[in-house]
């Protein structure tokens, strides 16, 4: 056996341990820090969005205004846009506390993104250019599916519920 050899062997032999020990280690960070940057991030696309609404700066005013206008008709835009932005910022908040508050939580979640859906069906002209081209506004729409994703990251983390044990 050459010397190159022994040396490219041995050298390969220290960057598969290496790789080995890196992987385990972003693996682990990951898997520490992963629930608690997916509350934080929740919290900051929540209250931002919500807190921009609120103050009536929301570009997603023209869209919300359009489909309050063929659902809720009869409630003042300017009421449902603060409402809104509250119930979307409180949402944001209960992201940041940990425990069974994620179980209300994704409620509050669920609720807001089943409306936060509706205008792909119900405002086509402001949410599709033609056939499966999203609009900018259905873009926006569409990548709430990532938000539900990392949602669903922080749910799958909390324990299920049990009931007590009954005595026999």
């Amino acid at each position: 056996m050459s010397v190159a050899i022994f040396v490219c062997e041995y050298h390969n032999k220290y960057v598969e341990e290496y790789l080995v020990a890196f992987d385990k280690h972003a693996i682990g960070t990951g898997r520490r820090v992963a629930t608690p940057v997916a509350r934080v991030v929740l919290f900051v696309v929540f209250f931002y969005f919500g807190f921009l609404k609120v103050v009536g700066l929301s570009p997603a005013d023209p869209l919300v205004a359009s489909l309050l206008e063929k659902t809720l008709f009869f409630i003042p835009f300017e009421s449902f846009s603060v409402f809104l932005g509250l119930f979307e910022m409180c949402i944001g908040i209960l992201f940041l506390i940990p425990g069974g508050i994620v179980r209300v939580t994704f409620l509050l979640l669920v609720i807001q993104m089943s409306t936060t859906f509706l205008p792909l069906v119900m405002l086509p002209d402001m949410t599709w250019r033609s056939l499966g081209v999203p609009t900018l506004e259905g873009q926006y729409i569409i990548k709430n599916l990532v938000i539900i994703a990392l949602a669903l990251g922080v749910a799958s983390r909390i324990h299920p519920l049990s009931l007590p044990r009954r005595k026999k």
